[in-house]
């Protein structure tokens, strides 16, 4: 192929070899892994110029670290694969996009207003008293898989009931509680902590939990700290922190919405 012989499956191959890497990119960003990552760019570059130099037994002990290296890639980079299938597996799941679920759940502002007042009243209290709380709202994807590692509730939601799962001597309180479909699906469940090396020093464990739920999913998550009573707002992997009650409502609006 030479530089005017380009096809258009050629041109769609490099769009998208470019774009798997620039997510690849997002997904190691401000962790230790990225740190790895180049060190494997810098061994690649260092064992192609011992290839071209004709260096002979340096070329076969790299060559024999060369052929384990996809087996050792996929050790070291476990955890960031995981994250990168269960990224494809729940922000683009095409199922819940189609489910015959959606044709009954609606979303008028009138019905998302009969959930997210009460949200938004139980945050304002709990900020008031300084109760600690996470709360991940499903959008495409149900969150099956963390639901199960909760206590199942499937309960209407309700400013009396939040307040209650979150309440300080609860059972449940330490862990997430999660909403999908309009109801209180399970409390006390446990969700994958995010690795970001970026996020502010103040913040604990609920705000890495919020974090990580949306580095993989296309849930979005409210965390009010027990420390300060600031509220923050999760979404596609990125925060915003000590939000007031009326920001906090018009980005659960705009979430609930798929803005």
């Amino acid at each position: 192929m030479t530089f005017l012989d380009i096809r258009l499956i050629d041109l769609i191959d490099i769009v998208l070899v470019a774009y798997l890497m620039y997510r690849l990119y997002k997904l190691i960003k401000g962790t230790v892994a990225l740190n790895i990552f180049i060190g494997i760019f810098a061994f690649i570059v260092f064992w192609l110029l011992i290839k071209a130099l004709n260096m002979q037994l340096s070329s076969s002990i790299l060559d024999n670290f060369v052929n384990v290296g996809v087996l050792a890639i996929i050790i070291v980079f476990q955890q960031e694969i995981r994250r990168f299938l269960l990224l494809l597996g729940s922000r683009y799941n095409l199922g819940g996009r189609f489910s015959l679920d959606n044709l009954f759940v609606s979303k008028t502002p009138g019905m998302m207003s009969f959930y997210i007042g009460p949200l938004v009243k139980a945050c304002e209290d709990f900020s008031k008293s300084r109760t600690g709380a996470l709360i991940v709202i499903t959008r495409k994807s149900e969150l099956l898989d963390y639901v199960q590692t909760g206590e199942l509730i499937n309960a209407v939601i309700s400013k009396q009931l939040l307040k209650t799962v979150f309440f300080k001597n609860s059972p449940l309180h330490d862990g997430a509680l999660i909403i999908s479909q309009s109801k209180i699906k399970a409390a006390g469940c446990i969700l994958p902590v995010s690795q970001n090396m970026d996020l502010p020093k103040h913040v604990g464990l609920r705000h890495r939990a919020a974090l990580g739920i949306t580095e993989v999913t296309d849930a979005i998550a409210i965390v009010v700290s027990e420390e300060t009573g600031r509220i923050s707002f999760f979404k596609n992997g990125k925060g915003q922190y000590s939000l007031s009650f009326e920001e906090l409502e018009k980005n659960l609006e705009k979430g609930m919405a798929n803005e």
